[in-house]
């Protein structure tokens, strides 16, 4: 059995960022308690190394502008680089696994007027998780940040019923209820949880890596940080399309 966790990168709306994707972490439940032990472990050396507290919360919005618990810090962009680039080669190393749904706003509301970002982003999770737990004959306990619990209960249940997994050839789609995901989602607040503040962070490197940022001396999140997972990279869920290693990015360019 698995654990998947999910947190997300941007908004719904817009005019607001250019993307709304989702970070995933998959963790299998009889390596849970090794894997939590040494997570915590590894945010022990973050302490003695950079002073971030143990139970501080990471995000990517945090470590981009020093913001949050790590404001009193003053952590360089060096510093807070090299703490987002641990997290990424940590998940390998733990043999997690790791992927991402990248949706380009604009583009979804050309092609779809007033379709939610946030219903395609979880629909093409949901089938990558159909599919993933369906080949390797396992299940999954879903749990997400908390936020949007009404939502996603209420497309996990149709996935459950009858969840449409679209074909990985383009033509059609094909009806496989996704019955391994365990009960409803569950949503747990992110501050308690470091296994969903590494699907955040894992959410922007995606974002970063299909959208580079602006040149600059140093970057926090440079394009190639998403290539750090290595190992930890689902590749399933982009096996067939040729696109970027473990990311569902849609509409494509």
């Amino acid at each position: 059995m698995l654990f998947t966790y999910v947190d997300e990168s941007g908004d719904a709306g817009i005019s607001g960022s250019r993307t709304y994707s989702l970070g995933a972490v998959m963790v299998e439940g009889p390596r849970w308690p090794e894997t939590f032990d040494r997570l915590v472990d590894f945010r022990r050396y973050l302490r003695s190394s950079f002073g971030v507290p143990v139970r501080a919360e990471l995000k990517a919005n945090y470590l981009l502008r020093n913001g949050g618990p790590l404001r009193p810090l003053k952590l360089s962009e060096s510093a807070r680089r090299a703490i987002y680039r641990s997290h990424l080669r940590l998940q390998a190393k733990l043999g997690m696994k790791a992927f991402a749904v990248v949706i380009d706003k604009q583009r979804l509301n050309a092609q779809r007027p007033g379709v939610d970002p946030r219903d395609v982003a979880w629909e093409y999770l949901l089938q990558r998780l159909e599919r993933y737990t369906t080949k390797n004959s396992t299940e999954t306990v879903l749990v997400h940040d908390e936020g949007d619990e009404r939502r996603v209960r209420g497309l996990a249940r149709k996935a459950r019923r009858a969840g449409t997994a679209g074909s990985a050839f383009g033509v059609g789609s094909l009806k496989v209820p996704a019955t391994r995901i365990l009960d409803d989602p569950v949503p747990r607040d992110s501050r308690q949880s470091y296994f969903l503040q590494m699907a955040d962070l894992n959410a922007y490197a995606a974002f970063r890596f299909l959208y580079p940022p602006p040149s600059g001396r140093i970057q926090v999140v440079p394009q190639q940080t998403w290539d750090y997972l290595a190992s930890a990279h689902l590749l399933e869920v982009s096996g067939f399309a040729r696109g970027p290693r473990a990311i569902v990015w849609w509409p494509r360019p």
